[in-house]
């Protein structure tokens, strides 16, 4: 069927706001295998069917669209001339072509791009098959992964009472550009941040100490030894990498805890690439092993393989770091369960998903000494509760001098950013 389309759809479709339909389907967008916990590699949730379900949602119970709008597009009562099987049946054509012209809408913008073409032969509607599974199908684009890594980072930001954000301040002075202390005399090495005015008086004290008198009129004679700086607060850059869990466990107990902690990652960036652009952030995932994944890719990402190798995870992301020359290094890990596998050093995978093993913890705490002999620092953030993970979490802490917090999907971001940028300070004796 092609859609012939109203001005009542046309008037709906600009009343809509498409940024704002795009963040309401961040979770389908972002979806990272919740949907089928069984088999969450698997792509169900790429159907044209499912975009079209949650973009229906999104209209009816979302509040995607205005009341008035929606109130005529869901009335009962009869249209003059006609019985009410009817006019319901021109109510659901209408709202069919609403979504389609939706789903085209956000093609066009460069949202998602559509494969195949969905079977209009049969139903479209929630649970239909009208979506044409196998065949009609969608990809999120890098624009639409931007676009919500700058949405979340924008909702974070406003949680946390925060309007603006600068570079990261700590303790040391130095001659930056932001004045921070009493002027003092240039040494070699230092920023030219010259304080004139203090600059000026030395070479006219000097000159009036010689002999010389007050300045000519041909002016003042500004020697070496008269050069005055304002000293400024030191602000460093910073290498990160955010270690994140994608082990089986994420996605199984009920609770999506990887796409949240996906969309926080995605924030991150979009800080760092906007307010700290001196910074560098690489992501690692760690599961039976450990790989870095480029952050173009990072809301593509689903959950799997099953266990959860935090040694490998550590391993690696220590690796990055020091391949970095930044002033702070840390680690940002994000995980919901203990250590259950290690890779031993043939290659072969040893896996115990059954307790805290006592070679699995050995080697993992190794790991972390040899962060912390690096001068990285680790911050854990926990997703769960178990008390062998708090026992776990902790004893990293003590080892590497970092921080542990304990979090839920939900608030995840909060403390992420919190941490990202106010807590970072070096002490200077």
């Amino acid at each position: 069927m092609k859609y012939r389309y109203s001005r009542f759809v046309e008037d709906a479709l600009e009343g809509i706001d498409m940024d704002a339909l795009v963040s309401q389907l961040s979770d389908l967008l972002l979806s990272s295998g919740f949907n089928n916990p069984w088999d969450p590699q698997s792509d169900d949730d790429r159907t044209w069917q499912a975009l079209h379900d949650a973009i229906l949602d999104a209209l009816l119970n979302g509040g995607a669209m205005s009341d008035e709008m929606l109130d005529k597009l869901t009335a009962d009562g009869e249209t003059p001339g006609r019985d009410g099987d009817d006019a319901r049946s021109e109510r659901r054509d209408q709202i069919e072509e609403l979504v389609q012209r939706i789903i085209e809408r956000l093609t066009e913008q460069g949202y998602v791009s559509v494969t195949g073409k969905p079977d209009s032969r049969q139903p479209s509607g929630p649970g239909g098959q009208g979506g044409g599974q196998g065949e009609a199908r969608f990809e999120v684009t890098d624009k639409a992964i931007d676009f919500l890594g700058y949405r979340a980072l924008r909702d974070l930001l406003g949680s946390m009472g925060r309007s603006s954000v600068g570079r990261h301040d700590t303790r040391e002075l130095a001659t930056g550009i932001e004045a921070g202390g009493p002027p003092r005399p240039y040494e070699f090495g230092d920023t030219m941040n010259l304080d004139a005015s203090a600059t000026v008086l030395n070479a006219v004290t000097r000159g009036m100490r010689s002999g010389g008198g007050s300045p000519s009129a041909s002016g003042v004679d500004v020697d070496y030894e008269d050069l005055m700086i304002t000293p400024g607060d030191y602000q460093s850059s910073c290498a990160t990498v955010i270690l994140l869990d994608c082990s089986h466990s994420m996605v199984l107990y009920g609770e999506d805890r990887f796409t949240p902690a996906k969309r926080v990652a995605l924030a991150l960036s979009n800080l760092i690439r906007h307010q700290y652009p001196g910074d560098a952030l690489n992501v690692v995932l760690f599961h039976d092993s450990a790989e870095e994944v480029p952050l173009g890719q990072l809301g593509r990402v689903r959950v799997g393989p099953y266990y959860t190798n935090t040694r490998e995870g550590l391993r690696l992301a220590r690796r990055v770091l020091e391949r970095q020359r930044k002033d702070m290094r840390q680690i940002i890990m994000i995980t919901d369960g203990k250590p259950s596998a290690v890779t031993r050093p043939d290659g072969r995978i040893y896996r115990n998903a059954f307790g805290l093993d006592p070679f699995v913890l050995r080697e993992t705490f190794a790991e972390v000494a040899a962060c912390r002999r690096a001068g990285i620092m680790i911050n854990t953030f926990m997703l769960a509760r178990d008390y062998d993970l708090v026992a776990f979490v902790r004893r990293v802490a003590s080892i590497c001098k970092g921080k542990a917090y304990f979090t839920t999907p939900h608030t995840l971001g909060q403390y992420v950013l919190q941490d990202y940028m106010s807590k970072k300070t070096r002490t200077v004796h």
